[in-house]
């Protein structure tokens, strides 16, 4: 099947947007009226003209089989709200955006993509360049090792005097605290404590019960220098996560098989620092694995990396030493729509995998898991994901239940279980994306002779929560 054969969703083209104006702005776009010489390509390349505000329609871009998206506007978000109106032009089918052959402007931004394509091709082929002097990289890792050391002891010093006069001082002397140690912290090299650190000055200003929370999270960070410190004490993978929490280097594990083809569970973004980190969930449908890309955007700029949530990429996936992450490598063809789900597990057992690995790594914050079965119900402190054949439940999050995920979800249940998947951690389910239930139902049609046969129902479409 080829890219043009498959005509996204609206729904899926508003998962590409990087926040809630875009999507809105992007919606409004995708009419027929600001558009002129829209057009698309076998090959799922699709471009148009927007009218703008100035005398000059910008150029927009999008090839869906990468996907890939470009504009001549000068918004630093990305995708842009013209390219999401084009895709919702396009996603109506080909009456709105017909067959053709592409304009010079958008051929020249085709040819570019094939040069850049073939100069990554050559240099994977190229392979890996010589190792380096190792002695020379243990001395490297000795001096890096020592420096983080010291900014761990003034972090533990720092951490001290909090509590020395109070956590109430912390919510006085504002963020720029935090933010001049996290930048002491990068200069000792050790980003993963510049971040811990970031979070920390965050949580004075997150709300009722921040005291609770910056103890806790204090608490982590304490144990996480005397981890540093004692390293040589603990058993190796623990130290390696030690390190690896640290900002430290370390070796990503072999590739079991990289290759799958992966269903695109849920995409958002959220803010560290300057950074704006896009947090893309994937789920292999062979292999059954989870998989995580971060792509990263600075100075207010959105992350290039951009998929469509409910289709399906056949690629390979580079293994990352922090499972479940992964980076994209090679693709071998466009999105395309996919029939497999997750499996879904019962509370219990989410439960008990979350628990089994903070054993392996106390800092973790949260894990993937689809659960099965699972009701969203108002309980004594909240909403929460009860399984009515068991009757537990899981807490959903404050930062889940006051948006429209939540509305989305309730009516998508009805008050009947759903397969939902989600981060389960140790502050309750954060849902990111359902199935709606009737499609556990079989219906009826009748066959050649006359005679009623079962027909199982297509997979419902993947609903987006955040």
């Amino acid at each position: 099947m080829t890219s043009q054969g498959v005509r996204w969703t609206a729904e899926q083209v508003l998962s590409l947007a990087p926040d809630a104006p875009s999507r809105k702005a992007g919606s409004k776009l995708g009419t027929a009226g600001p558009w002129s010489g829209t057009g698309t390509t076998e090959e799922g390349v699709v471009w148009g003209l927007c009218k703008g505000s100035g005398s000059k329609p910008y150029q927009a871009l999008a090839d869906v089989s990468g996907p890939a998206y470009a504009c001549s506007c000068p918004s630093r978000k990305f995708p842009c709200k013209h390219v999401l109106g084009l895709l919702l032009l396009w996603s109506a089918g080909p009456a709105a955006v017909p067959a053709g052959e592409p304009p010079e402007w958008a051929g020249q931004w085709l040819e570019k993509r094939r040069a850049r394509a073939g100069k990554s091709a050559a240099a994977a082929a190229r392979g890996p360049a010589e190792k380096a002097d190792p002695e020379a990289a243990r001395k490297r890792a000795e001096r890096r090792a020592e420096r983080v050391t010291a900014g761990a002891r003034e972090l533990e010093q720092r951490l001290t005097d909090l509590l020395r006069g109070g956590l109430a001082s912390a919510e006085r002397a504002g963020y720029g605290m935090w933010e001049e140690t996290a930048a002491r912290m990068v200069d000792a090299q050790a980003k993963g404590l510049a971040t811990r650190v970031r979070e920390l000055g965050a949580i004075p200003g997150s709300g009722p019960g921040w005291p609770v929370r910056l103890l806790e999270e204090s608490a982590l960070l304490h144990l996480l220098v005397q981890g540093w410190a004692h390293r040589e004490s603990l058993p190796a993978p623990l130290a390696a996560t030690v390190a690896r929490r640290l900002g430290l280097p370390e070796t990503a594990p072999p590739p079991e098989d990289p290759r799958d083809m992966w269903l695109v569970l849920s995409q958002y973004d959220t803010q560290e620092g300057s950074l704006t980190v896009r947090r893309i969930w994937l789920h292999g449908t062979r292999t059954g694995r989870t998989a995580l890309l971060l792509s990263y955007g600075t100075a207010g700029a959105a992350p290039e990396l951009s998929l469509p949530v409910g289709l399906g990429l056949d690629a390979e996936l580079r293994p990352h030493p922090a499972r479940p992450r992964a980076t994209l490598g090679e693709r071998f063809g466009p999105v395309v729509p996919v029939a497999e789900r997750p499996r879904g597990v019962p509370l219990a057992e989410a439960a008990g995998r979350y628990g089994a690995l903070l054993a392996e790594d106390p800092w973790l914050d949260s894990w993937p898991v689809t659960l099965d079965g699972v009701v969203p119900v108002r309980g004594p402190d909240g909403w929460q994901l009860a399984e009515p054949s068991t009757g537990t439940a899981l807490p959903l999050p404050r930062s889940f239940t006051s948006t429209s995920g939540l509305w989305r979800l309730l009516a998508t249940s009805g008050g009947r279980p759903l397969r939902v998947f989600g981060e389960c951690g140790h502050r309750g389910f954060q849902p990111l994306a359902t199935w709606a239930p009737e499609d556990r139902e079989d219906t009826e049609e009748a066959d050649g002779t006359g005679r009623a046969t079962a027909r199982s129902r297509p997979p419902a479409p993947l609903l987006a929560l955040r």
